[in-house]
């Protein structure tokens, strides 16, 4: 009986410690979140969008409209594809669009099926003052609802540039861990994400062309905006949301693919990666790819080279 209560009492102690230490690590996140705050303040303007603030950036000037999306997660896209659009805004209007849940954009708890993304973008892009149609450039999981897009409203689409963008047919053997999704929800809500090292040093962060003002912005949303609810609702319905892009067929206009190594979080090898776009773009009258040996934030790496090849696309068209 004594050692059965000595074991109850060890556990009590070891459950009183965890909860101690988890408050400690919540207060702190709060602190420091509430520090950060000037540094949160939006890059571009906020829209009204379904009763929401949606930020969008706009940049340059031109009779073309680029759009850029962001990948599934990524929680600064303006200053993601920054390196990239600073070398196309002298030519061409730019548009970021964050969508709910990230960014400066204001975190929502509804259902991300492939038609509420698509109208909250299409609403952002028009309460912002621009007007379709638009060259749309999707990085990774965005690439569905520009497929969607160029499919649901063909007149508002000009051309599809991915930047390593998904097709349909990555999902059809992609794990989604929803429950390991779930778990980087609560310890970014809680702060734990604070106690890994260089965590919030994304790609742009590294080998972009960031200002150091720019990377402490950039590392002030992680904290604030990584593995938000909406994001996790978006992962909850991407698999879905694939099979109804697909149900549509295969859109035709002009589209340029740049495709990385598979490397980077993409969870496919090289090969495998590379050749399920490369299927999907068979389908497509004159499509064009090039291929890169850089991890899957692409515009990251090889912001240069990108600039360069989609002003020669758009010289073609």
């Amino acid at each position: 009986m004594g050692k059965r209560k000595s074991v109850l009492k060890i556990i009590f102690i070891v459950i009183v410690a965890l909860l101690t230490l988890l408050l400690i690590v919540y207060i702190n996140h709060q602190l420091r979140l509430n520090a950060e705050t000037g540094l949160r303040l939006p890059l571009g303007q906020m829209v009204e969008v379904d009763g929401h603030n949606m930020s969008i950036y706009v940049e340059g000037t031109g009779d073309t409209t680029l759009v850029f999306m962001s990948g599934g997660g990524t929680c600064s896209p303006i200053l993601d594809f920054k390196s990239l659009y600073s070398l196309l805004s002298d030519k061409y209007q730019i548009a970021v669009v964050e969508k709910f849940g990230y960014g400066f954009s204001d975190i929502v708890n509804k259902d991300r099926d492939i038609d509420s993304i698509l109208e909250d973008t299409r609403t952002a892009l028009a309460a912002a003052g621009l007007n379709a149609p638009y060259v749309l450039c999707p990085h990774s999981m965005s690439g569905l609802e520009a497929l969607y897009w160029a499919q649901k409203y063909p007149d508002e689409v000009s051309a599809i540039i991915g930047l390593d963008m998904a097709v349909p047919e990555y999902y059809d053997s992609m794990n989604i861990n929803i429950p390991l999704i779930r778990a980087a929800n609560w310890a970014a809500h809680i702060g734990i994400t604070r106690l890994i090292p260089n965590i919030s040093d994304s790609d742009a962060i590294q080998y972009g062309t960031l200002s150091e003002n720019e990377k402490e912005i950039y590392r002030a949303v992680f904290f604030d905006r990584t593995a938000t609810v909406t994001m996790l609702n978006e992962m909850e319905r991407v698999k879905e949301n694939a099979e109804k892009v697909s149900s549509m067929g295969v859109p035709q206009l002009p589209m340029l693919l740049f495709l990385s190594d598979g490397s980077g979080g993409t969870g496919f090898e090289k090969e495998a990666w590379r050749k399920i776009p490369l299927q999907y773009l068979s389908q497509v009258e004159g499509g064009e790819y090039i291929e890169l040996d850089c991890p899957h934030y692409v515009h990251d790496y090889e912001y240069k080279a990108i600039s360069e090849s989609i002003i020669a696309f758009l010289l073609e068209q």
